[in-house]
């Protein structure tokens, strides 16, 4: 079984107006060099892995107060038993919402076609171009299976928004422009702050992220532009 390594019991930030438990599940085929969860991706075993029958009997305990479950990660979709998961903490009741990289556009569009999925936050790394995303994600990625994701949620099958992590080294205002006529999302694009706290690559550490006001303003681009 699915092998879940975090238990996070509430979070008011990771689902858009509702308060949820989340879910972290290990492993990542991406290399972000700003990614704050890389101790997951890398050293997995240092985290307790918790059985799913310990996990739905506390959401259960949970009903009355939370929406939802947040599966997160790593990268979720790598795991070929997520759709188990999924189902049962459906079974107990709950809303789910997954967050993924797109790198697997075929899970997810199963799960959504499926009716597996009640909201999905897919991170877009930055311009749908190979350096841009190479840059931003450590290796090269397959620029076909992030944009097929990005096509499935445009069908509008499942309420959905696209993250964007700006970090001022990899994301210009100009590159931020490109990327939201490429994805054409509007208010689906949210924009999220750079954290130098703890980055796979250490030099960024030394990172200054964007101005709160800047950001906000960037993102006030971002939505207008469809």
């Amino acid at each position: 079984m699915i092998e879940i390594k975090g238990f996070l019991e509430t979070s008011f930030l990771d689902w858009p107006g509702k308060i949820c438990s989340v879910l972290f599940l290990p492993g990542c085929n991406f290399r972000c060099p700003y990614c704050h969860n890389h101790p997951l991706v890398f050293h997995p075993g240092q985290f307790a892995s918790i059985p799913l029958k310990k996990i739905l009997r506390r959401l259960r305990s949970f009903k009355d107060w939370i929406d939802g479950v947040c599966i997160t990660g790593g990268e979720p979709t790598l795991h070929a038993d997520l759709p188990l998961l999924i189902r049962e903490i459906k079974e107990s009741g709950f809303p789910v919402k997954l967050d993924t990289n797109g790198s697997c556009p075929g899970i997810l569009e199963k799960l959504i076609e499926e009716g597996r999925l009640d909201f999905v936050s897919m991170d877009v790394k930055g311009p749908l171009d190979p350096f841009s995303y190479r840059r931003a994600t450590g290796l090269p990625v397959d620029l076909s299976l992030i944009s097929k994701s990005i096509e499935i949620l445009k069908r509008e099958k499942v309420e959905y928004q696209f993250r964007v992590t700006v970090v001022p080294q990899l994301h210009s205002r100009e590159e931020m422009r490109t990327l939201a006529q490429q994805l054409g999302a509007g208010r689906r694009v949210i924009l999220q702050n750079f954290n130098p706290e703890d980055p796979l690559d250490p030099s960024l550490k030394k990172t200054v992220p964007y101005d709160p006001k800047a950001l906000k303003e960037m993102e006030r681009m971002v939505q207008e532009m469809m």
